[in-house]
């Protein structure tokens, strides 16, 4: 083996440590910990540069779309010791992803690093000692291609992104944004809940009975109306969104269900066996998992976000347990398949499994096949059991799942027979009516050994008939009635998307990329522009806002197919079919019979605000206003002065918009207006103490007296006792404002029933309890943002409940000093203990901060991230966390900006040389610099 030194560059400190336990010792394994380079905030721009070219979007998009990128200020650090490490090497490899972000992140590392010596792009799709050696023999150069797809993406999100949410910001309100993907998913979620809004449910009946072949209740089953007069009877799916019946089914009213089910109670109505049918059942196991499928099962199972999902499958595939997990290709490899056929073969018996290997293919708009389906690493799968005391928590349920459904995937199909039975009765009173019962019988279970998917909520879910177990039977035989009930029925409005749903629709549609629907989704909610209710996606008012102006007045760019449009050109650029510079000029400055984004931006002058965020509910004057702190409901008196203000009206902040209809809105106006209850005088100040409901809960305050108001003085006629001259008063300094004092009631208190003494101790927090014997330290009680707590100088304790702030005494607030600050007061502040850290020497500990768990050895502190449960954290993990967070370095605070000199000095002259594409500035007295622009580097392509 060759006794040079190689380097190899990967994105994570947990891929680098598990690649590295299979690469031989003259090799050294490091991380980027993600991008080291990205395009900079406008804000972030060097001084010189803000009102240049680059000035807008760090794009120069008069220059073929010239981008400035800017090494991170966490990523310095990084930069400074692969550059270290570069120095001894004899030859560079670079292992990031195989796609396009990895793709790009190679292609940073190359222009930042400048190496002078043979560097190799090696690929893998699974992290084993196998795979590993062979991409390390069959490396390839860069695939420019990509990298430009990338770069295409990255830059059209940000003129996308730049343009649009100024827009948004000017004409909806502060703080809305838009996204390319963002905006489109949103405007599915509030589609959904604009046909919600739309609908109008329908009433229909129908009858259940329970039938037998004698009066036993092992002979018996639940048999459903379906008939009445040969006339199929009228069933959810029979009706539109507007509740008119669309078919020739009839309606069965309530009345005459009731007196159908009277009919047939009656002694002389006989129930015979009309009619028996067995068909064969046959059931196929689902696709290996693509990213989508993943995130969809994942939600469903595991009740997981997609960001959870992938954040769980990265750390599986960097540890090497699992398959590259971006991927939209269902397909397995011949390895794979002989893996998992195995497998079954050996926990389920040969007869289990298909008779022969099973191949998938993507069925996804936009699929590509570069890729393998996430799957077990390695040539023969580790079982769930086998990784139960090396996985814990998340990690080995996510595991578990993708092991399933890929055995699953290679094992026969699930065979039985389903058996229907109908029944048919005439009672004397009226027309013949059939009922019929369905059952299924799992002859052959195949699949179903290992895997049976989950699935979403459907319509009309009502109407789906249980599976009944029948008992043996023949034509003709006379059946006993046990029990026969009219039941109502209403028919519903879709269901809201669920992120199973919501990740589904988006792939179906071909609109962004499976892996970062993660991303996405997390947005719209963090933002506040949709809320989790249940695992249902509930749109906020701004949403409609927010879509609204983008279907009025850009249309194109939240067209389902335009949209997906632009990610196939993305793709054929992928692909090397044209250039990224080409398409964003089409894009942004538009071409023939196509706008670009820039024309279509010059109507904003257009678009009404106030008209924007209004939705008129009904006819009764009221409409839907969406203001800045939220929506209200706007009350226009048609008869008021033209003066006077509309009225305003809370909506209630769980209200969901489809529930806010005319009859609801009418109820909110008609509700007793909650005015202000006067609780007396603080007997302090003499200022009059009042309860107040406000739109974030009750308060307590005091009223500040009316300022009097100076009369002019008037010269009056004594004669006649006439005015006959006004004298002015000066004009004199307008007085303070003084800003009332008000305190939230606490959640155990009520607005209506809170008095004078309760009131006043609220207004006078902080409530001083005592001072520290040992310090004099004086010690207070109050509430904050986080929740009740105690202060003493600059430390703190959290209280249990609001209601602690006026019970605890001196006593009680030293003893809780007197404990760990956090971890909810345990003996021992650590909710783990671990080994000393490798680099640091110091032993590592998980605790629980403030603002949540976070791991530390003393010196750096890592928070876990959201979806990671602190008590399955192991050692490993724990130790990348702190790397990752000491690659980033220390959180730099901007600093306030510098006072304006008196007078400003000239510039000293610059001298500038263009080598390639990087532009070398050399300032008198100032160290060399240099900035990288645009696109450069390997001109080279793979060839797969």
């Amino acid at each position: 083996m060759s006794s040079s030194r190689k380097l190899v560059i990967v994105e994570s400190p947990a891929k680098a440590k598990t690649i590295g336990k299979y690469l031989g010792d003259n090799y050294e394994v490091l991380a980027s910990v993600g991008h080291i380079r990205d395009l900079p905030k406008p804000s972030e721009l060097p001084a010189d540069m803000k009102k240049g070219p680059f000035g807008k979007f760090a794009v120069n998009v008069e220059d073929n779309f010239e981008p400035y990128y800017v090494v991170s200020e966490n990523s310095k650090k990084t930069v400074a010791e692969l550059k270290k490490a570069l120095k001894d090497a004899d030859e560079l490899y670079l292992a990031t992803d195989e796609d396009r972000e990895g793709e790009a992140i190679s292609w940073h590392l190359l222009q930042v690093l400048k190496p002078k010596v043979p560097v190799h792009r090696m690929v893998f799709h699974e992290i084993t000692k196998e795979a590993i050696q062979a991409a390390q023999e069959n490396t390839r150069e860069l695939d420019t291609a990509l990298v430009d797809a990338q770069e295409t993406r990255r830059i059209l999100d940000r003129l996308y992104g730049w343009e649009m949410s100024d827009v948004m910001r000017r004409r909806v309100g502060p703080g809305t944004s838009a996204g390319r993907v963002q905006t489109v998913a949103l405007r599915l979620v509030v589609d959904r809940e604009r046909e919600r809004m739309a609908f109008n449910s329908a009433n229909y009946w129908d009858l259940l009975a329970t039938l037998g072949t004698s009066t036993e209740a092992s002979t018996q089953f639940e048999a459903k109306l379906v008939r009445v007069g040969g006339n199929t009877i009228a069933s959810g799916k029979d009706f539109d969104d507007n509740g008119q019946l669309t078919t020739k089914a009839t309606l069965l009213s309530e009345e005459a269900a009731t007196a159908l089910a009277a009919a047939l109670r009656e002694s002389s109505t006989e129930i015979v066996v009309a009619g028996l049918e067995t068909k064969p059942y046959t059931r196929r196991p689902s696709a290996p998992f693509t990213t989508s499928t993943l995130q969809q099962e994942a939600s469903r199972k595991l009740k997981f976000s997609s960001k959870q999902t992938m954040s769980v499958a990265q750390g599986l595939y960097e540890n090497g347990y699992i398959t590259y997990m971006r991927t939209d290709s269902p397909s397995l490899s011949g390895q794979a398949i002989a893996a998992a056929r195995a497998q079954a073969t050996t926990l389920y018996g040969a007869d289990q499994v298909a008779d022969a290997p099973r191949q998938y293919s993507g069925k996804s708009k936009n699929a590509q096949e570069a890729h393998e389906a996430i799957r077990p690493a390695g040539e023969t799968f580790k079982t769930p059991a086998e990784l139960q005391n090396v996985l814990r928590g998340n990690e080995w349920k996510l595991y578990d799942l993708i092991w399933k459904r890929t055995v699953a995937s290679q094992m026969a199909d699930a065979k039985g027979q389903t058996a229907t039975v109908t029944a048919k009765a005439t009672p004397a009173s009226g027309e013949a009516v059939e009922f019929t019962a369905s059952g299924t019988v799992i002859t052959f279970r195949g699949f179903l050994n290992a895997y049976e998917e989950s699935t979403d909520e459907e319509r009309n879910a009502q109407d789906a008939q249980a599976e009944a177990k029948l008992p043996v039977m023949t034509e003709g035989q006379k059946l006993v009635l046990a029990d026969v009930e009219a039941k109502g029925h209403d028919t519903t409005p879709p269901p809201r998307y669920t992120e199973a749903t919501l990740v589904k629709k988006l792939e179906e549609l071909g609109i962004g990329r499976p892996s970062t629907y993660a991303s996405i989704l997390g947005l719209i909610v963090d933002r506040g522009y949709v809320t989790p209710k249940g695992s249902a996606f509930v749109p906020a008012w701004v949403a409609f806002s927010i879509v609204r102006l983008m279907q009025e007045h850009y249309t194109d760019l939240v067209d389902y197919a335009f949209t997906a449009e632009m990610e196939e050109d993305l793709d054929k650029i992928a692909g090397g079919e044209g250039t990224g510079s080409q398409w964003l000029k089409k894009f942004y400055f538009g071409e023939p019979g196509h706008h670009g984004l820039r024309e279509i931006l010059d109507n904003i002058g257009d678009i009404d605000p106030r008209e924007l965020n209004t939705f008129r509910i009904g006819e009764n004057g009221a409409a839907i206003r969406v203001g800045k702190y939220g929506p209200y409901i706007e009350v226009t008196n048609p008869d008021a002065a033209e003066d006077e203000k509309p009225r305003i009206v809370n909506i209630p902040l769980d209200m969901a918009p489809d529930e806010l209809t005319p009859e609801k809105v009418q109820e909110l106006i008609d509700a007793p207006i909650v005015t202000d209850r006067v609780l007396g005088v603080n007997p302090d100040n003499g200022k009059t103490v009042v309860s107040k409901d406000g739109r974030f809960g009750p308060y307590v305050t005091e009223l500040e007296p009316e300022p009097e108001v100076a009369l002019d003085e008037a010269e009056i006629d004594p004669a006649t006792g006439e005015v006959v001259e006004v004298k002015k008063k000066k004009r004199v300094a307008k007085a303070e404002v003084i800003k009332p004092r008000t305190a939230s009631l606490f959640k155990s208190m009520d607005p209506g029933t809170v008095d004078l003494e309760t009131a006043l101790k609220l207004l006078n927090l902080p409530r001083e309890v005592g001072a520290d014997p040992e310090t004099g330290d004086m010690i207070t009680s109050q509430n904050g943002r986080y929740g009740a707590y105690l202060k003493k100088g600059t430390d703190t304790r959290s209280l249990e409940n609001e209601d602690q702030i006026f019970a605890i005494d001196l006593a009680g607030a030293l003893e809780l000093f007197a404990q760990p600050k956090y971890g909810a007061r345990k003996a021992a502040s650590a909710i783990k203990e671990f080994d000393a850290d490798p680099e640091s020497g110091k032993p590592i500990k998980i605790k629980d901060g403030r603002f949540g768990p976070y791991v530390t050895d003393g010196t750096t502190n890592a928070t876990i991230p959201r979806g990671e449960v602190p008590e399955e954290i192991d050692f490993d993990r724990a130790v990348e966390l702190l790397a990752i967070k000491r690659a980033k370095g220390p959180v730099v605070r901007k600093k306030a900006p510098a006072k304006k000199a008196a007078a400003k000095k000239p510039a000293a002259k610059k001298a500038t040389k263009k080598v390639g594409d990087t532009i070398v500035v050399k300032k008198a007295g100032a160290k060399k610099a240099a900035t990288t622009l645009g696109k450069s580097g390997i001109s080279s392509k793979a060839s797969e």
